[in-house]
């Protein structure tokens, strides 16, 4: 049976509702309340499907709060407001990047509607489209916001959270898993039931 999003479509922008068919096909986001769940997420890591980038404009007070172990006191002042820098530090010689020097850690920030980082994150996403990421990363914000969301919704298998059913606490484990915490878990349950809701 084909998945019916056309209640969705006052709600999501077009270029997202576009999207859904090949996510549902390639990763079988192909129940409500799967695509719900999914969808709520991408839309909260997204701040309602805008963001396609992931934001490293901070403070030195920002950087100190929100990455304390790369960015001591003494640190934070140089780095600021700087998001090259910043993201060459704090992912650099991690997930398959370079070293900070290498930049790649820029160069592999964050980008989709739950943000693929890092150069191994998205060597394997290149294996799943027919473009060539890893030399292109912007691709992932341009071209494939959604379907990037979609391939690590699948590494994080999901889908079987998903189909644990429409309780809040549903949505507490799964934005455990794609957030590490639970940042934002109020929001994620409001489009989570504003969605499902749709999709039924």
């Amino acid at each position: 049976m084909m998945l019916s999003i056309d209640g969705l479509k006052t709600h999501i922008p077009d270029t997202v509702l576009d999207q859904i068919p090949d996510c549902a096909e390639k990763f079988a986001i192909n129940t409500p309340l799967r695509l719900a769940h999914f969808l709520a997420q991408c839309a909260h890591e997204s701040m309602d499907f805008k963001a396609r980038e992931e934001n490293l404009n901070y403070s030195a007070d920002g950087l100190k709060k929100i990455f304390p172990k790369y960015f001591p006191d003494n640190l934070a002042d140089s780095y600021a407001r700087q998001p090259e820098k910043i993201a060459s530090r704090v992912y650099g010689g991690r997930m398959g990047n370079g070293d900070e020097a290498s930049k790649e850690g820029y160069k592999y920030r964050g980008r989709g509607y739950i943000q693929l980082t890092g150069k191994d994150n998205y060597s394997k996403f290149a294996q799943t489209v027919s473009d060539d990421i890893l030399n292109n990363p912007d691709l992932v914000a341009s071209k494939y916001p959604l379907l990037s969301a979609a391939w690590f919704w699948n590494t994080r298998l999901l889908n079987q959270l998903a189909d644990e059913g429409s309780s809040d606490d549903v949505v507490t484990k799964i934005t455990k898993k794609v957030n590490g915490g639970v940042i934002g878990l109020d929001d994620r349950i409001k489009h989570f039931k504003n969605y499902f809701l749709l999709l039924a």
